[in-house]
């Protein structure tokens, strides 16, 4: 699909910009399309779903883009590839993209603001851990190397404190050691419901432990990107309603990107929540995170600035 002459953005100008770092994409011949690459998460994530529907839809919607989904360990890894040019797009969790005195990473910025990720806290029904102090000593996934449960569950362990044994795997790896009995414990910071854990409560029962107690320490201890939130009794086959902590998840572009080609990206997103609830065109689930995808929060990103192109839509969004 070539580049629509009425678009805001020009055919040249987005090849230049849009390739950054890229060598594949700075090798795009004139008259070619703009391709773009959005790091999304590990398997059995709602990021690996979620940025599928996201590049499936901006590939229909914006005329010229191609955006091709890169698999991944999840927010910091995302993070890491953005910064070294590897990726144009990507998902990550606000905490562990803000550091430590509050500014963003230099040379990336946020199109918007996306759903809101809630920290799970998984065992088996029959496990002796009845809460957060009961992990002391036990085996415990934090979620795949680089991805953002491995960073809160790191926060939270520490502001505990509680000392485990530390396992590092993917949520459906994680969920498949709970079963098998070769851990004790999983953290999971996902969208909600999440694949893995879905699965896992249909053919096992289940249970999530409170961590009321441990939102409280981190929105304390960390300003800004953690509030208070609840898992619901209809989100998991027989888990009742759990106390826990929400963090928002964002997108985010390089900022060599070009304004217009942002812009356009931004509108899909907000004009087409509709279509992106559907996880993929040969299946049948929803992502009911896409739900939570409109204007009124879309903006709040934190100490995140918004690329210049998604600024532009908002603001147009309110003339």
């Amino acid at each position: 699909m070539a580049l629509d002459p009425g678009m805001r953005f020009g055919r040249r100008a987005v090849l230049l910009a849009a390739g950054g770092s890229l060598v594949a994409c700075s090798r795009q011949p004139e008259g070619s399309e703009v391709h773009l690459r959005l790091a999304t998460g590990p398997a059995g994530a709602v990021y690996r779903r979620i940025g599928g529907a996201l590049a499936d839809h901006i590939s229909e919607q914006v005329p010229g883009a191609t955006v091709t989904t890169v698999p991944s360990g999840a927010s910091t890894d995302n993070i890491r590839m953005l910064r070294a040019g590897d990726v144009h797009l990507g998902l990550t969790s606000l905490d562990a993209l803000i550091e430590a005195d509050g500014s963003a990473p230099r040379g990336l910025s946020a199109i918007c603001r996306l759903y809101d990720s809630h920290l799970h806290l998984v065992v088996m029904a029959g496990s002796a851990i009845d809460e957060f102090q009961d992990l002391e000593g036990r085996r415990l996934s934090l979620g795949a190397h680089d991805s953002g449960t491995e960073f809160t569950a790191l926060r939270v362990l520490r502001l505990g404190p509680v000392t485990v044994d530390r396992r590092h795997l993917s949520q459906a790896e994680s969920a498949a050691a709970l079963r098998d009995g070769s851990i004790d414990a999983m953290f999971s910071l996902t969208g909600v419901p999440t694949p893995a854990i879905t699965e896992l409560a249909q053919r096992h029962p289940i249970r999530l432990i409170p961590l009321d107690v441990q939102a409280g320490g981190l929105f304390t201890a960390y300003p800004g990107p953690y509030a208070p939130a609840m898992i619901h009794a209809t989100a998991y086959a027989g888990v009742p309603a759990t106390r826990t902590v929400a963090v928002p998840n964002v997108l985010l572009a390089r900022d060599d990107l070009p304004d217009d080609l942002v812009y356009a990206i931004t509108d899909t997103v907000f004009t087409h929540t509709g279509a992106i609830t559907s996880a993929g065109r040969d299946d049948a689930e929803t992502l009911p995170e896409a739900w939570q995808i409109n204007v009124r929060t879309g903006i709040s990103t934190a100490s995140v600035p918004l690329h210049p192109g998604a600024a532009a839509w908002f603001r147009d969004r309110k003339r």
